[in-house]
């Protein structure tokens, strides 16, 4: 995050101060919710859980190094304090928050985010890349994240912190030094994608595909894809630079080309699409191989990452690459090199007995 005071905080997101002897101490972060992660300099997040709060472990965050804590009431330490308000669309309405706490200090930690975001955005340039769909975002964030080191710091989120804490607990991430910031985003409900892109404005949207994950709160593929469709409503327009990214392959996604003022790049097996995979192989252990074909070239690619699926995801990763600068070659290797960094997800290994295990159980939608 952008070096803050403990008064700035308090300003951005609307709280209180509490027990802090000097308001102008900086603050550059990180974020953290767990108190065992605090390092020195730090914000420590008071979130009610459904067996400990927050709250109680503020002492010890501040015994840790934390600068200060953001909070929903006084803990006797440092502390920006945040009334609770109605939840928002996509603050936590849990039943172990019936105050609305959390909403409050989830709210507040939005606010910081997004002030953060767009200080990085206008003053050093920061590109934000926003990732959606039913299924397949976090690998895709990870290959947009292996394709995009190349060309600058990458700040991306660790699994799928995807949601309303996840979300700007990474984008808080990014500071001066930070080129791109690549996130997932997630939804269980409409107006989410909107709210989250709305705390950390994306300039390039990539929507995966719109399936059945969730549906039994979204009740329709439809209400799935209007839901999806929201992060490419966000982008900037394309004389701004918007870019949304869109797979054709997906009837209701590449529907969402209509939805935006964005730049629309299409990206699939189609032979319409702008960046495109041809002479699909996969070989015995499920990695693909195929030649990449956009309007700057080809280049052959054998991904390192298994599944048949990971075709789609590489496109995407291809096309946002491009959009940043990246060349065909360099775009090749990268995605030839790529591995999995994410837990659990096709974690595919061979024992030395020859029995192959694939480890593909985090629990996702």
């Amino acid at each position: 995050m952008i070096p803050l005071s403990i008064a700035r905080i308090a300003e951005i997101v609307g709280g209180e101060l509490h027990d802090v002897a000097d308001p102008t101490v900086l603050v550059a972060g990180p974020v953290e919710f767990d108190s065992r992660k605090v390092t020195p300099g730090s914000v420590f997040l008071a979130l009610p859980g459904a067996k400990v709060d927050g709250h109680e472990h503020a002492a010890d965050a501040v015994a840790a190094g934390a600068a200060v804590v953001l909070a929903a009431r006084p803990v006797g330490v440092p502390a920006v304090v945040v009334r609770p308000a109605p939840h928002s669309s996509r603050a936590m309405a849990l039943e172990h928050d019936p105050e609305g706490t959390g909403a409050a200090v989830l709210t507040a930690l939005g606010a910081l985010a997004r002030e953060s975001v767009l200080e990085l955005t206008a003053r050093h340039d920061l590109t934000v890349v926003g990732v959606t769909g039913s299924s397949g975002k976090t690998s895709t964030k990870d290959l947009i994240s292996a394709v995009l080191r190349p060309l600058g710091s990458v700040v991306a989120p660790p699994g799928s912190f995807n949601n309303e804490l996840g979300h700007p607990w990474t984008a808080l991430r990014a500071d001066s030094d930070t080129d791109f910031l690549a996130l997932e985003l997630s939804a269980r409900g409409i107006g989410h994608i909107a709210e989250l892109a709305r705390l950390a404005p994306p300039r390039i949207g990539v929507v995966l595909n719109v399936g059945t994950a969730h549906l039994g709160e979204f009740g329709s593929r439809a209400a799935i894809a209007l839901a999806k469709g929201e992060l490419v409503e966000a982008l900037p327009a394309a004389a701004d630079g918007g870019v949304a990214i869109l797979n054709i392959d997906d009837r209701l996604v590449a529907e969402m080309a209509t939805r935006t003022k964005a730049a629309v790049v299409t990206v699939g097996l189609n032979a319409d699409a702008d960046v495109r995979a041809v002479d699909v192989v996969v070989d015995t252990d499920a990695r693909a191989s195929f030649t990449l074909v956009c309007a700057a070239g080809s280049a052959h690619i054998t991904l390192a990452v298994h599944g048949e699926h990971q075709v789609g995801n590489a496109l995407a990763a291809a096309a946002v690459a491009l959009e940043c600068g990246a060349g065909v070659a360099q775009v090749a290797e990268a995605l030839s090199t790529a591995v999995p960094t994410s837990i659990r997800r096709m974690d595919v290994r061979t024992r030395a007995d020859g029995v192959t295990v694939i480890n593909d159980s985090y629990n996702a939608n």
